[in-house]
Formats: C-alpha cells, structure tokens, sequence
C-alpha cells in the first residue's frame, strides 16, 4: 500500500504565496503561516488605498481648479455653481487639467460661464 500525500500541490500553493510575499521581513518572508497573514492584511491595505487614491486625485483637482478660479477674483463655490446653471458638464479633472494645461483656453471658458 502506498501512502498518497498531498506534497506537490501543497508546494506549489505555498510556493505562489511566498513568491507574492518578497520583499517583506523576517518570517514573513518564508514562513508559510506568516506569509499568508502578511498577505491578507497587505490585500486589505491594497483594496482601501485604491478607494483612498480616487478621493486624493478628486482633492487634487479641486484645489487646481480652486486656485486657478481664485486668480480670477471668484471662489470655487461659486464657480461650480455657475457651471451646473449654465449646463455645462465638465468634471473636476478635465478642468484642472485645462487650467493647468491651456492657461489661455481656461481664461476663455472662464469668461464664458460668468457671463
């Protein structure tokens, strides 16, 4: 009778764990058990930092656009809302990139919503 193990399967799983896990320290390194600890609280970490990272870039381009519109003598409140009565639907990112951009195209539309 032959005893039947589960070894190569197992090496292999616990292979792909430890090759995501490179780079970290210790036995979190190459102990299986610790390793997949370390995993599963680096993918937690990687799910939140990538809702975290939208609300940063939403927060980057508020304050481009905020500074560009405060040059002009206007608040940033103030302009959104001259937007959303004027019916245009441009967002946060495309302005910011305009008034970063194209100083000259900005100061145009600019003058076209306050009107």
């Amino acid at each position: 009778m032959v005893r039947v193990t589960n070894w190569l399967q197992r090496q292999r799983r616990h292979k792909k764990f430890i090759a995501q896990a490179s780079g970290f320290r210790l036995g979190r390194k190459n102990l299986y058990k610790q390793v997949r600890l370390a995993l599963v609280k680096q993918w937690q970490h990687a799910y939140v930092s990538r809702r975290l990272k939208k609300r940063d870039f939403r927060r980057l381009w508020i304050e481009r656009l905020s500074a560009a519109v405060r040059e002009k003598g206007w608040k940033y409140s103030a302009f959104v809302n001259a937007m959303y009565k004027k019916d245009i639907k441009l967002d946060r990112k495309v302005l910011s990139n305009i008034a970063v951009a194209f100083p000259v195209v900005f100061d145009k539309m600019y003058e076209d919503i306050i009107k």
